[in-house]
């Protein structure tokens, strides 16, 4: 018991110390604005060189400050404007062993099924053997018994679980299954994932945790640091949430032959590449858009292109309910996930009118008007909204779930007898009758080209590079450059990156950094290794930015507004904690690089010295007074409180280790290699994790 007590009396220490630090830091986010109008004007040397680090990149890694300066900063720029002529091998060969970034997603589909969809493709095709067929059937006579109501006729599982949300929700076309310790559950997937192993065949947790991981690894180590920026930022601008049916399939192409190759290019370009990719596609349901002026028969020949030359073969009346037993679930499919983060619940409340079985599907057209061109106050009309959807019919996804095991699975098509090919009228320009796929093309060349797209891309990345609220000028300027550049993105950011405004101490540290921003920016400031496993990805999460998992169109928000509160900064400094004391499994750091034997000495340190030292080595000696003197304050009365307690986070579906075969085991050798490991002098931990906390660096 008096055991207990002490634990407790600490970890309260322990929050109290984060709660107050976390206060300084949401104080020092929000009240620099004072301090900086004091040191107005152009930056010195050295400052320019940080803000330039962080701002097109992740933060600067030790010698990159002095790297960039030998070689001259507007040099370091143009470089980084042109990717391709920088090497990239250390990043190259950290990702060879990650073998889904490389596989379309034909052979996604095929390699790494979804186990429901497998079993349902065996039974169709009469390949389902003997053994999986009465577990099968089981395991269905197990969920009708589940869903059976009970006594005072409550429909809930008989095995007390809920249908409360979570971050890990499952795949709408997986078959439903109880809670996971389940026996009955465990027992099914164990013998399913039997199979698949036996035959080739690998889960597909493991394509959204390789792309997860690849994400992180770039942001960190690569030297195209501009790219991996730009990548970020589209990915948000055109978001597609990785939970959305067959999309955990597609992001994998989606990232690296959509987003990647025209991050640095032209507009137009990228924004045609979004519209035809099947993650995009899927996501918004375009792929299900069809003109309403299509025949029965050429329903019949939009399925047989959906479902492949099986479907084609399949008996009319079977194909019929298929159909109709599929645009059933594709509704479901539709429906918003309820208990996503309330920044998201005004989008995802719209009419479910928007979202038909069948016709034309309007989601695609709105959010390409809305979110990826012209903006909310564009000028466009819902006449303009219902225009550009007849355009884009026809735009589809064949084989999308790799149902009929095509050898084009998953790849995109125009599909002429779904297209409704009539004249039509967008923003006040006529798209005459008989264009097929060239309708949607031509919309995509009036949006480009309306100034309101110019207005809103530079005002996004305005607000991206150089403050929440951008001045009404510095957008003016930048779009005029998209304007005259005909949409060239590298001639864009040029001009947001020579302007006053960019380059002004008012910009310095204007901006926080999101979580993954943050994580990146860590490791690369302490020089850690990481292999960036699921943990280091959870703890991005944990602080409120799960890759590819923002349910809704809008992306994650680019203001501080979203980021700053007293849980999320708590959460940061446990981060922090956790990463000097090497609390992340496949994450390490050497403190000792900084500030030699007192890292691991068992004596007491020399705090002014082990702070001044981190202090140079993060934060370049920049902090203000207020800053330093509530940091030594901390250490002085918190002396005691432990570093870094259980500060691993738990794994959830989406980011358990699927690279091992066995995820009890795995989980095993976390704690074993979590007990395993020497934090060396807590109180050199705690300074430099106070340092990674400090409102200096939580700004870029």
């Amino acid at each position: 018991m008096k055991v207990f007590v002490s634990q407790r009396r600490r970890l309260a220490r322990r929050f109290l110390a984060l709660l107050s630090l976390a206060a300084l830091v949401s104080n020092g986010l929000f009240v620099s604005g004072a301090q900086k109008a004091a040191d107005a004007g152009r930056l010195v040397e050295e400052q320019r060189i940080v803000h330039v680090l962080n701002r097109l990149g992740f933060g600067a890694r030790p010698g990159d400050v002095e790297r960039v300066r030998r070689m001259g900063l507007e040099n370091y720029i143009e470089q980084q404007l042109n990717p391709s002529k920088i090497s990239d091998e250390v990043v190259e060969a950290k990702l060879k062993n990650f073998p889904t970034l490389k596989l379309s997603n034909t052979e996604l589909l095929a390699k790494y099924p979804n186990p429901g969809q497998l079993i349902r493709r065996m039974q169709r095709s009469g390949e389902l053997p003997a053994e999986l067929a009465e577990l099968v059937g089981e395991r269905r006579q197990q969920q009708q018994q589940q869903r059976a109501p009970n006594a005072a006729g409550d429909t809930q599982p008989l095995n007390g679980a809920t249908n409360a949300p979570s971050m890990a929700m499952p795949n709408a076309d997986e078959p439903s299954m109880p809670a996971d310790d389940n026996p009955e559950r465990a027992q099914y997937r164990r013998r399913i994932a039997e199979y698949m192993r036996a035959n080739g065949m690998e889960p597909p947790q493991r394509i959204m945790q390789e792309l997860q991981a690849s994400r992180l690894l770039r942001a960190i180590y690569s030297e195209r640091q501009l790219q991996e920026v730009m990548v970020d930022f589209w990915s948000n601008h055109f978001n597609v949430f990785a939970q959305k049916g067959a999309d955990r399939w597609f992001l994998t192409s989606y990232d690296r032959d959509v987003i990647r190759p025209h991050a640095l290019g032209n507009f137009r370009t990228l924004l045609e590449e979004t519209a035809k990719s099947p993650a995009m596609l899927f996501y918004l349901d375009n792929f299900q858009s069809v003109s309403p002026n299509a025949g029965q028969g050429r329903r019949g020949a939009l399925r047989q292109m959906l479902r492949g030359e099986q479907g084609a073969r399949m008996n009319p009346r079977r194909q019929q309910r298929r159909e109709r037993r599929r645009a059933m679930r594709e509704a479901e499919t539709s429906m918003p996930n309820e208990g996503e983060q309330q920044g998201q619940m005004a989008r995802q409340q719209r009419p479910q009118a928007q979202r038909p079985r069948r016709g034309i599907n309007e989601n695609y057209a709105r959010e390409l008007m809305e979110l990826h061109t012209l903006g909310v106050d564009g000028g466009y009309t819902q006449k303009d909204v219902q225009e550009v959807a007849r355009a884009f019919t026809g735009w589809t996804i064949l084989d999308p779930r790799g149902a009929a095991g095509t050898s084009r699975g998953g790849t995109f098509a125009f599909n002429a007898r779904a297209h409704d090919d009539g004249e039509k009228v967008v923003l006040g320009q006529k798209i005459p009758a008989g264009g097929g796929i060239r309708d949607g093309q031509l919309v995509l060349d009036i949006l480009v080209r309306h100034p309101s797209t110019a207005k809103f891309v530079a005002t996004k990345l305005s607000r991206r590079f150089v403050s929440d609220s951008p001045s009404p000028a510095l957008v003016t300027r930048v779009a005029a450059a998209f304007t005259k550049s005909g949409g060239d993105i590298r001639e864009t950011l040029r001009a947001l990156f020579t302007s006053p405004e960019f380059n002004s101490a008012e910009a310095r540290r204007a901006k926080i950094k999101t979580p993954f921003e943050l994580a990146a920016s860590a490791v690369r400031t302490l020089g850690a290794e990481t292999d960036a496993r699921p943990a280091l990805h959870q703890w991005v999460a944990r602080m409120g930015e799960p890759l590819y998992l923002y349910q809704a169109p809008t992306g994650y928000p680019d203001t501080a507004e979203h980021w700053v509160n007293t849980g999320a900064l708590l959460e940061r400094l446990n981060f922090a904690l956790a990463l000097v004391s090497n609390r992340i499994p496949g994450t390490r750091v050497d403190l000792a690089r900084f500030v030699g034997e007192d890292a691991t000495s068992t004596r007491a340190v020399n705090q002014e010295r082990v702070v001044d030292r981190f202090l140079e080595l993060v934060l370049q000696g920049d902090i203000s007074p207020k800053s330093r003197a509530v940091l030594m304050k901390q250490l002085s009365d918190q002396s005691n409180a432990p570093v870094a307690s259980n500060t691993t986070p738990p794994q959830d579906e989406t980011t358990t280790t699927a690279m091992g075969r066995n995820p009890r085991a795995a989980r095993r050798a976390r704690r074993q290699e979590a007990a395993a490991i020497t934090v060396g002098n807590p109180e050199v931990a705690r300074i430099a994790a106070l340092v990674i906390g400090s409102p200096e660096f939580q700004r870029q």
